[in-house]
């Protein structure tokens, strides 16, 4: 084969590889799915903590604690009152709907058993907390299972 027909060759290859225009597109919209997901797992899970140890939550104590501004606090708490997580009123505490203690609860429960399983791993309390907080918004139902066997056994 010639040189110049084995370098279209290969590059035709790449192409073919390579995902087309609508599943790029797709592999962007299931992205910005999941960072929706992670950021509303994490606001839910935060006015719940922030709710037991203070009695209430209010934007201030969620932008405190997340880290963020208290416009980016306000628009994500109209997401959350619209998807039925959440009931604010102007200048009043933040409160969980049932939905959102449901949700809130298997957050918890999530980080706890993947913080608990990477301390059983010899990390210690603060690397398996900053890690669990990532890794508990993308282990699937049978991982997280299998961790809670392996934590039984110990």
């Amino acid at each position: 084969m010639p040189r110049a027909t084995r370098k279209q060759s290969a590059a035709t290859r790449n192409m073919e590889a390579r995902p087309s225009v609508q599943q790029h597109a797709e592999i962007f919209r299931r992205s910005r799915r999941d960072r929706a997901v992670e950021i509303t797992q994490d606001y839910v899970e935060t006015i719940a903590d922030i709710s037991a140890s203070l009695g209430e939550a209010r934007v201030v104590d969620l932008a405190r604690r997340l880290g963020v501004t208290h416009v980016t606090v306000n628009r994500t708490l109209a997401r959350l009152q619209q998807a039925g997580y959440v009931s604010t009123k102007p200048y009043r505490a933040i409160f969980l709907t049932d939905a959102g203690h449901k949700l809130a609860g298997e957050c918890k429960q999530r980080h706890e058993t993947v913080a608990a399983f990477l301390r059983s791993l010899g990390l210690s309390e603060k690397v398996a907390e900053m890690d669990a907080e990532g890794i508990e918004h993308h282990v699937s139902p049978e991982t997280l299972a299998a961790f809670e066997r392996l934590l039984k056994k110990r």
